[in-house]
């Protein structure tokens, strides 16, 4: 008995003892090896993510695909969820560790638009990457308004085109219908900006009306993403805003045509997040930091050499664990092109960044903005002091834990230090809207009281 317990801990110290990683492997080499990073303990290293099947989930299928995840010592499952509400109670309620979430639904939950909970994040996964698109008759009849060159429709359209037929929809007392994908997303934001620029009336929120459609011009109502084209289809609706690959979906079924991007609604706009509780974050602290690591690496690659890897990018997405579209329709804008109508493809290389433009710093004025058209369409129901903008945005978005994950993979050689931007949380002020109205982080009052359709604030 003894020799055997004796055994027993010779092995114990030959594989715990002297340092060895029982779960790796270090290939043997006569020549000197590269040095080996050493992942930190995590409180927690096995996790599932929710996510929806869009594109710009790309970063943790990348993540997992790469084995970044597992470079942190992290073992990820990624379940896809049906809508953005089932995900963000799942998150709330635990079933998930994190996800792939709106921007906007961390600042509704915090705030307590339709759910309450303390939702915070550390990560924006992208920018741009939506589209607005109409059924084809509609497109017909917008055509008349929007000037040509070449044969072909002068980008951007502006809602502009879409006003005259707007108007004989109510001339002939028929509701004009579109889609976006939850209250809070930046779709419904999106789409309520490109009408209002032309005067359009999208509606208002109220204390008697949570779908939004008091005094509108053009009824809003919420579709899943992936039902959008479906939906566009049946006629129940005229068109929508959406995220990728749904809105080439339609120009392949030739079905629609899409109008417009959220890049040229607003340039580099911030799109989706990875969002966790305050209280898991507060848990797990270590394994916080360590998907943020390997979450910035997925931007990196994706976004790395002009867009090399996108091709093999979209035929992993194609997947059906992951987007499960035609890798013929995630790559129409993955790879640096996006088709309008059929047959005019342009190239368009800021369609999906995930890296670029500091795309993964979760700056503090991006929360404004979400949070300035909250109230400009009533779902924040009292006017605020400047002060309770910044407080709200620095509750939900967290750029010091970016940070401390950023600079750990500066040390370990994996990013560059010039990745790293100098900010004190919040962009530069800038006019790059397709209504050329000037956004400055820092002065959301005075910006929400810069629109003509809209609520006005008269608190500073």
């Amino acid at each position: 008995m003894k020799q055997i317990c004796l055994l027993l801990v010779c092995v114990f110290f030959l594989t715990q003892g002297c340092g060895v990683d029982t779960k790796s492997t270090v290939k043997q080499s006569s020549e000197a090896a590269e040095p080996v990073s050493i992942p930190e303990m995590v409180e927690k290293n096995e996790l599932t993510f929710g996510f929806i099947k869009l594109t710009d989930m790309a970063p943790l299928a990348i993540a997992k695909e790469k084995g970044f995840f597992e470079d942190e010592g992290l073992y990820v499952t990624l379940e896809a969820q049906a809508n953005w509400k089932v995900l963000l109670d799942r998150v709330i309620d635990g079933e998930l560790d994190g996800a792939h979430m709106l921007a906007g639904q961390p600042i509704g939950a915090t705030i307590g638009i339709g759910t309450q909970a303390k939702v915070v994040t550390p990560f924006s996964m992208d920018l741009n990457g939506n589209g607005i698109t109409v059924a084809n008759h509609i497109w017909e009849a917008m055509k008349p308004h929007i000037p040509q060159e070449d044969g072909k429709p002068v980008h951007p359209i502006k809602a502009d085109a879409l006003k005259p037929v707007v108007e004989s929809y109510a001339a002939d007392g028929k509701p004009f219908k579109m889609g976006m994908v939850f209250p809070v997303s930046t779709h419904n934001y999106e789409i309520r900006y490109w009408l209002a620029a032309a005067g359009i009336s999208p509606g208002y929120y109220t204390s008697d009306d949570v779908t939004g459609t008091t005094n509108a011009e053009v009824l809003l109502s919420v579709t899943p993403p992936p039902q959008m084209p479906a939906t566009l289809d049946a006629e129940t609706i005229l068109g929508y805003c959406v995220g990728e690959p749904w809105n080439q979906q339609a120009v392949f079924k030739g079905i629609g045509v899409p109008v417009t991007t959220n890049n040229d609604i607003w340039k580099n706009n911030p799109e989706k997040v990875f969002g966790f509780t305050e209280e898991w974050i507060q848990e797990n602290p270590k394994t916080t930091i360590a998907i943020t690591k390997a979450l910035i690496r997925a931007g990196q690659w994706l976004d790395a050499d002009n867009g090399a890897n996108r091709e093999e990018a979209a035929r992993i997405l194609s997947k059906s664990e992951y987007v499960g579209a035609d890798y013929e329709v995630l790559a129409n804008s993955m790879t640096g092109t996006f088709e309008f109508e059929k047959g005019d493809k342009r190239s368009m290389p800021d369609f999906n960044v995930f890296f670029r433009y500091n795309a993964t710093y979760p700056f503090y004025s991006d929360a404004i903005w979400f949070l300035t058209q909250m109230r400009r369409w009533g779902q924040i129901t009292e006017p605020q002091e400047d002060a309770w903008y910044h407080e709200i945005a620095k509750e939900v978005y967290k750029p010091e834990i970016w940070l401390e994950a950023a600079n750990k993979l500066v040390e370990e050689g994996k990013i560059a230090p010039d990745a790293i931007p100098q900010t004190d949380g919040y962009k530069a002020p800038t006019s790059e809207f397709i209504d050329g109205v000037e956004y400055d982080g820092k002065k959301p009052n005075e910006y929400i009281n810069k629109f003509p359709v809209g609520l006005k604030d008269e608190i500073i």
